[in-house]
């Protein structure tokens, strides 16, 4: 089972016809794919009221992948907004109740900073958040690739297995300790995540830049790239029952359409981009006008 999805549903233009309203992005997006990375999870622990309309905005096929706070995985900068680490995690925990209790919660990911690096300290710290999580499901991606260099990596692989942690496999560029390589390995029977971040090597460490995110993430596949990753999924479906997979690639909207080429080429039928019906529509237009 191989699902494909994008992270968040508010900024992919291509998706939605002109004049769509933001409350009515999420249902329209659910049309189109059936999983959804929630990314604003990231900059705020959401309210459960949030979480509630979303699960009842989607259909009941479709799941959530829900980004861990940035206060959880060491990204936060600044005044902290909980008092203690206790609340910070049942605040989160509370917000993921009406997701749980519908079925629709595929994972939490906690995607670490590129100064989290391998060591004594970072292991604890990875097995505290197990413990903190309550039974929840939890996948874990890496941007230090000291957690993969050498014999650390089948050390880290055996220690996410033993952990019960759900392996967020990388396609990203190789760009130096800030980026990890892609490894085909499972760590959880039932699940794996891939996400695809683009191959920007260029614009990879420039987050000294104002709009470091948009270069990071400017990037579209090709289709040897995305055909390349046929093979991959099939060494990667006999580890896993369920592979999730999410394009991260945006900055310049080619995330929508890398993902639909993917599901085409895996032989799944996507539905067509809004905007490319517009188009088509604007083609067939002069056509019918001469007829008169």
């Amino acid at each position: 089972m191989i699902h494909i999805g994008l992270t968040g549903w508010g900024d992919h233009d291509d998706l939605y016809l002109p004049g769509t309203k933001p409350k009515d992005k999420l249902a329209e997006y659910s049309a189109h794919f059936p999983i959804v990375e929630v990314d604003s999870s990231f900059y705020a622990v959401q309210p459960a009221a949030r979480m509630a309309k979303w699960t009842e905005d989607t259909p009941e096929h479709f799941s959530f992948i829900v980004k861990a706070y940035q206060g959880m995985t060491g990204h936060l900068r600044g005044k902290p907004y909980f008092s203690d680490t206790e609340s910070m995690y049942a605040a989160f925990n509370e917000s993921l109740t009406p997701m749980i209790e519908c079925g629709k919660l595929k994972a939490v990911l906690f995607q670490f900073p590129p100064w989290f690096d391998c060591t004594r300290d970072n292991v604890n710290t990875l097995r505290e958040i197990k413990e903190r999580m309550q039974g929840i499901p939890c996948a874990l991606e890496f941007r230090h690739r000291s957690w993969f260099e050498g014999d650390m990596q089948d050390k880290t692989l055996a220690f996410m297995r033993r952990e019960g942690w759900i392996h967020s496999i990388c396609d990203e560029p190789d760009a130096g300790q800030g980026s990890v390589p892609t490894i085909l390995s499972a760590t959880d029977d039932d699940l794996s995540i891939i996400r695809f971040h683009g191959r920007n090597a260029a614009g990879w460490h420039q987050s000294g830049a104002p709009n470091w995110r948009e270069v990071r993430y400017l990037y579209r596949y090709n289709e040897e790239e995305l055909t390349d990753w046929k093979q991959k999924l099939d060494k990667l479906a006999r580890q896993s029952k369920e592979i999730c997979i999410v394009f991260n690639n945006n900055s310049g909207g080619d995330a929508a359409a890398n993902a639909k080429q993917l599901m085409t080429l895996l032989g799944m039928t996507p539905q067509p981009l809004a905007s490319d019906l517009v188009k088509q529509r604007q083609e067939e237009e002069p056509e019918q006008l001469e007829l008169f």
